[in-house]
């Protein structure tokens, strides 16, 4: 995947204004659209309002330093899925392991080299993009399985609401209705409804979809996710 840099966003997070510009200067000339931030409350402003596709960030800062950003910027649902690249003057093996612990992405030592700044940048973008695609083909699968899965739980109360409808119009057009009839094939009606209501707020319902097989090339949402997950609301 070769990475056009225009259309990538970066984020700078350092207090340090000679690093901010530094990367800024180096980044701006691979044609890379650069956002600054000179502190780590600055910084996690920026990320959730500029949503960049990756975050370039110090480690030793004053307010808050680089793992306690980063930590913020990995739990909070807005900002989880930008790769964030910690920049640090030493790399320690303590260091590498709370980075990772708090959902670091990679480590840059300073002072940088360019073309390993660049290449590892890249491997990130990378990497979040086919992260992005993964969750989007994801998505579209809970998608696809919904619709099946509605599909085929509501197909019998359709058939069956339709045979009622049917028989009500053929004992509306009788001499002599039966009001029995009549009042039987509403409850068959009535049934469908609530079973087909019954369907689609279990599937509205539904936070954290799974799927099953259900032919060669379909798949179906489990519904006894369905029945737990519905079951847990009440």
């Amino acid at each position: 995947m070769n990475i056009n840099s225009e259309q990538y966003k970066i984020l700078v997070i350092d207090d340090r204004p000679d690093n901010v510009y530094y990367l800024q200067s180096r980044l701006q000339h691979e044609n890379f659209q650069v956002i600054t931030a000179f502190s780590g409350k600055e910084g996690i402003e920026k990320a959730h309002n500029e949503k960049p596709d990756l975050i370039l960030l110090d480690i030793m800062m004053p307010d808050m330093n680089g793992f306690e950003v980063c930590e913020e910027l990995v739990n909070a649902e807005s900002t989880s899925l930008i790769p964030i690249i910690l920049v640090t003057a030493k790399v320690e093996a303590k260091d590498v392991e709370e980075g990772l612990k708090v959902g670091a992405f990679d480590y840059i030592k300073k002072p940088f080299d360019k073309i390993e700044l660049i290449a590892r940048i890249n491997s990130a973008i990378r990497f979040s993009e086919f992260q992005k695609r993964a969750i989007r083909a994801e998505k579209f699968q809970i998608f696809e399985a919904t619709v099946v899965t509605a599909n085929h739980e509501i197909k019998q109360p359709l058939t069956l609401m339709s045979l009622a409808i049917n028989a009500l119009k053929r004992e509306l057009a009788r001499e002599k209705i039966d009001k029995n009839i009549i009042l039987q094939k509403v409850d068959y009606l009535e049934e469908g409804v609530k079973k087909i209501a019954g369907v689609l707020n279990k599937l509205n319902a539904l936070k954290s979809p799974s799927t099953s097989q259900y032919d060669r090339d379909i798949r179906m949402i489990r519904f006894d996710e369905i029945n737990k997950e519905t079951t847990d609301l009440k």
